[in-house]
């Protein structure tokens, strides 16, 4: 019988991100979430953009699901983060904010 591992895994677990995320990944439960069920694509879909298996997606839906006052506290720090980010334009809220202009 083989030994099922669930890949995805809280912040508070990991030494790589503050929330929830796929195992050994920076790809977060929030944003396969987004791409599955709220934009529409196919979980196989998302699976190859990021080489993920079909497996790691549906583990991070089932996350998502499992744990929905995390999720939630989750997108409260985030909107923080983003208002914080307009009255201070050295918060860094994602990639962009780290190109050179």
């Amino acid at each position: 019988m083989s030994k099922q591992t669930n890949t995805a895994v809280s912040g508070d677990e990991s030494e790589i991100h503050d929330e929830p995320h796929i195992r050994d990944r920076r790809i977060t439960v929030s944003h396969i979430h987004g791409l599955v069920e709220e934009r529409g694509l196919d979980a196989q879909t998302v699976a190859d953009r990021f080489d993920l298996t079909a497996s790691d997606v549906y583990h991070a839906l089932a996350y998502y699901h499992d744990h929905p006052e995390e999720m939630r506290a989750v997108e409260v720090r985030r909107r923080e983060l983003h208002e914080a980010a307009e009255e201070d334009p050295k918060i860094v809220t994602g990639p962009e904010d780290l190109r050179e202009s």
